[in-house]
């Protein structure tokens, strides 16, 4: 089982929303302007598309963060790109981020929402979320912690409910290994540094996560790669910022471990 995740693109683009100035969105865009262009290319993202596509995946996991601030202009840009993963028959996993569920506009949430759909090939929605997808001897479990908050917060929370389901499904046999999709990092070294950026009442899911009922988390939100894994592979791994760092990364599962491998796109 061989498995391509990628995160974090944050393809931005010029609001044609005049309703941009009077909600957070003008926030990002000043950002986008002002640094994120500088370090974002989506040469990469592109990248990503093509080795996905030449090599042998069994699955692509996209962990969010598509866009800058969820305008439906940006959305429509990321399709044009992620277009051809849709018509090849790859399995493809996908849960928002943060700056794709930026603010509470209706044509912003509906643009998400399609996007959910579009790339999963109508195989889940946005409100189905948490879901389990069972692709090659792999139980994924796909949730949604990113909603609109203020102006300074790029947290989350989980809620009881998400929390409870989860519980549910990992308190069923395991017959499977089971792989935890969501956006943000799950175990949390620094949380007072990150107060302003973290997931809260994540600690339920982090201890099923220690206790092994799930093996492996896979994240982005953080724009640099990292891994906190034993030396099965089970743990918690965070991809980064594919146009960023011009990075990905394969996951292969074979004989009972995880083996976790870096993907360069520079050349």
């Amino acid at each position: 089982m061989k498995i391509a995740h990628f995160s974090d693109p944050h393809l931005g683009a010029p609001t044609d929303d005049w309703t941009a100035l009077f909600d957070k969105r003008w926030v990002g865009l000043f950002n986008y302007k002002f640094r994120r262009s500088y370090q974002h290319d989506p040469k990469y993202l592109e990248k990503a598309v093509q080795y996905i596509l030449d090599n042998d995946f069994d699955a692509v996991v996209c962990t969010g963060d598509l866009t800058n601030t969820g305008q439906p202009n940006e959305f429509a840009t990321v399709k044009k790109i992620l277009q051809r993963l849709v018509d090849s028959d790859i399995p493809v996993i996908y849960t928002p981020g943060n700056h794709d569920c930026y603010v509470k506009r209706r044509h912003c949430v509906e643009a998400v929402r399609d996007m959910v759909s579009f790339f999963t090939r109508n195989d889940y929605t946005l409100d189905d979320l948490p879901v389990v997808r069972h692709i090659k001897g792999i139980d994924f479990i796909i949730f949604n912690n990113s909603r609109p908050t203020n102006l300074i917060f790029s947290g989350a929370w989980v809620t009881k409910k998400d929390s409870d389901r989860i519980e549910e499904i990992c308190s069923q046999e395991k017959k499977f290994p089971r792989i935890l999709v969501n956006h943000y990092p799950i175990i949390e070294d620094q949380p007072i540094l990150r107060m302003r950026h973290r997931l809260y009442c994540q600690g339920r899911i982090e201890k099923l996560l220690k206790s092994r009922s799930i093996d492996l988390s896979i994240c982005g939100h953080r724009h640099f790669y990292y891994t906190k894994c034993d030396d099965t592979g089970r743990g918690e791994l965070c991809t980064g910022s594919v146009t960023k760092n011009a990075l990905m990364s394969e996951i292969e599962f074979k004989d009972d471990k995880f083996t976790l491998k870096k993907i360069y796109l520079e050349n």
